[in-house]
């Protein structure tokens, strides 16, 4: 039983620690060898447009972004 608490144990300190790692660092977590990016592929799928799920989720981040700069123009101070 000790044995598997002491290796528990290390486990999260080395997880915790790869996780203060990934934070100050702020960057993307990433294969070491490139992954697709490295076979110039853009995306994963080769369809010719993004599916509906996606539309989706494009329209209403543009949404925000409008609503967000419409309140700042009405709140603008100059």
């Amino acid at each position: 039983m000790a044995y598997f608490v002491v290796s528990f144990v290390f486990f999260l300190v080395v997880i915790a620690a790869m996780a203060v790692g990934y934070i100050f660092q702020k960057k993307t977590i990433s294969g070491s060898c490139g992954g697709i990016a490295s076979l110039g592929i853009e995306k994963v799928c080769d369809c010719p447009e993004p599916c509906d799920k996606r539309k989706a989720k494009m329209a209403l981040l543009e949404e925000k972004q409008k609503a967000r700069q419409a309140m700042l123009d009405e709140h603008r101070i100059i």
